[in-house]
């Protein structure tokens, strides 16, 4: 699933797309992991793109006529920008028509991801979006903020993390990345956190994420940025799919938690 970094990358490849007008909508699939909204062609057609922006794992495009779409990638979605007359392919759901003959396709495999159209002085309000805990890289994200959530908490700091409820923006991926460039193990507790751990997990994520945002993402389960651009923070993984080699001398370990693979080193990861 695109985390934090990619999405930011897939809002930054879009804004070519800043102030460009959409002259059709072309519906190919009209369920994703939701019904794609029956009055989505209405709403946009006409308009003009004057922002583009991203919430947690959402990416949100703002027209000049009050109306945003959101939009999530899910497990496998992505978003391409072309230009010209092109074919449709396999899993392309929905196409964008724009000014100047550019495209914006919303290509998901897996169909896990979804579009919908709001008023955009709403968006907090929607379901989904209300529910979000602070992002990520967010300036308020603080150690108090942060112990509040998790200090009575019996659940360990990996799965913590992963909560889109209490720090948004986070995947399976640079959760791993993060405890371990923190030193803290993942199977640690929440509640036998200190507040000098819970610096050390903020300072870590800061650091990752924005990291990876430079490096345009991680390319790995398929993601590409609309522009057709690899990103290569993979090539920095300290942890993640590496179990069994060594880093510093310590092996690299893989345990499932949750369902999910989870990747850290014992011997360094022992606060």
């Amino acid at each position: 699933m695109p985390e934090l970094p990619e999405v930011e990358t897939t809002v930054n490849s879009l804004n070519i797309l800043k102030n460009k007008k959409v002259t059709n909508l072309e519906i190919h699939t009209k369920k994703l992991r939701y019904p794609v909204p029956l009055n989505l062609s209405i709403k946009i057609i006409n308009s003009r793109i004057v922002d583009l922006r991203r919430i947690a794992k959402y990416v949100i495009i703002d027209f000049d006529k009050s109306n945003s779409i959101i939009i999530h990638l899910g497990m496998s979605g992505r978003l391409k920008i072309l230009r010209n007359n092109i074919l449709i392919k396999k899993h392309d759901h929905l196409v964008f028509n724009f000014t100047n003959n550019y495209k914006l396709v919303f290509n998901d495999p897996r169909k896990f991801g979804f579009i919908d159209v709001v008023k955009s002085d709403k968006i907090k309000n929607i379901r989904y979006i209300k529910k979000l805990g602070l992002d990520a890289l967010d300036k308020n994200l603080s150690i108090d903020y942060l112990y509040k959530k998790i200090n009575k908490s019996d659940v360990p700091v990996k799965q913590l993390l992963l909560n889109q409820y209490i720090v948004a923006g986070i995947g399976n991926i640079y959760a791993s990345e993060i405890l371990f460039d923190a030193k803290i193990s993942p199977l640690i507790k929440g509640k036998d956190l200190n507040k000098y751990q819970i610096a050390t997990i903020l300072k870590s994520t800061n650091k990752i994420l924005k990291k990876a945002i430079r490096s345009g993402g991680s390319s790995i389960n398929d993601y590409v940025s609309p522009d057709g651009t690899l990103g290569n923070f993979q090539k920095n993984f300290k942890v993640y799919g590496r179990e069994g080699l060594k880093i510093n001398g310590a092996i690299i370990k893989k345990i499932v938690m949750y369902g999910r693979s989870t990747f850290y080193c014992p011997d360094i990861q022992n606060k």
